[in-house]
């Protein structure tokens, strides 16, 4: 099964699509699209080194470089040191903050650096991360102004864990920790001028993203004490 969603993703992943959050309107080449694309293959090639599996690991090695280096060309902004959105346009997603995270980019990269910042000037609204670039306007997105995100601001949270900033990532996780109702659930957006939660609710996105947070920040404030190492006699 895994070579069979292998093989089909080897024919479409250099196609235009809707990204993460199903945009409406002609398909873009998402970067966050291309990069998971990056990662099935990536993990791909480790569950079959792993296990003694039966593929064609230098043909996926070939498409996981191929990508990665599509990605890195045509998804990014040199002049603003930033991943962008999309192939050709000059903005920013709060899915970008995964690239870290999923390994696409080590976090000492200076691109990473330089997205984590991007995003921090353009997609906060009052403390939270949007998951649109506010400075985009898409055709046909009639609905309200929707609220933060409150998954994004997470997702930044672990990138300040990655970059080593832990009470900035600290800091992140108690300020959406904060806007739980009376049981402690969580909706999908945060509007904080009206301090409500808006959007899907409850939202099993927004739950999972805080339970990874708060594991991250603990190991990294707790990391696991490796065994001493014992020398021969």
């Amino acid at each position: 099964m895994e070579q069979k969603l292998l093989e089909h993703l080897a024919t479409i992943w250099d196609r235009p699509d809707a990204g993460i959050w199903e945009i409406r309107g002609p398909g873009e080449h998402y970067v966050f699209s291309k990069v998971m694309c990056w990662v099935a293959f990536d993990r791909g090639i480790k569950s079959a080194e792993q296990f003694g599996l039966d593929a064609p690991i230098d043909r996926w090695r070939a498409i996981r470089d191929e990508i990665h280096s599509n990605v890195c060309t045509r998804g990014f902004d040199k002049d603003n040191n930033t991943f962008v959105a999309a192939y050709g346009l000059p903005y920013l997603d709060a899915s970008l903050l995964l690239l870290p995270i999923v390994g696409f980019a080590s976090p000492d990269d200076s691109r990473i650096a330089g997205t984590v910042a991007a995003i921090e000037k353009h997609l906060i609204r009052d403390g939270f991360v949007l998951r649109h670039d506010p400075r985009q306007k898409r055709p046909g997105e009639l609905e309200p102004i929707e609220g933060a995100f409150l998954a994004c601001t997470l997702w930044l949270a672990d990138a300040h864990v990655l970059l080593g900033n832990i009470a900035k990532a600290r800091e992140l996780f108690e300020r959406v920790a904060s806007v739980a109702n009376d049981v402690g659930l969580f909706s999908e957006q945060y509007d904080p001028i009206l301090r409500r939660q808006t959007g899907n609710f409850p939202q099993a996105l927004t739950h999972l993203a805080l339970i990874n947070t708060a594991g991250n920040i603990h190991n990294s404030m707790h990391p696991a004490k490796q065994p001493a190492v014992q020398r021969s006699q």
